[in-house]
């Protein structure tokens, strides 16, 4: 029983602390987007660029800025957000 709990509380700390690290690419620096793996300059730029046009409202709309297609889309899924800072 106690390595259950231990177990259940470990998971949820992981969890909350995925979710804080999260990179809001609404809202993230050039710096932040290219600490992103597969996110050179250049494709950090064409997601700055994209956001003065339209904020994302999904994670997945990132797909849309020109170098990023669905591979570099799944690598980067669980560390982007659209909501918070």
């Amino acid at each position: 029983m106690k390595h259950l709990i231990i177990s259940v509380a470990l998971f949820f700390f992981l969890t909350a602390t995925a979710m804080a690290a999260a990179i809001n690419i609404n809202t993230a620096g050039k710096k932040a987007l290219e600490s992103l793996p597969g996110i050179g300059p250049v494709k950090a730029e064409a997601i700055i660029q994209y956001r003065k046009l339209k904020k994302f409202e999904s994670v997945e709309e990132l797909t849309m800025v020109k170098g990023i297609g669905d591979n570099t889309m799944e690598k980067l899924k669980k560390e982007l957000t659209v909501k918070g800072k």
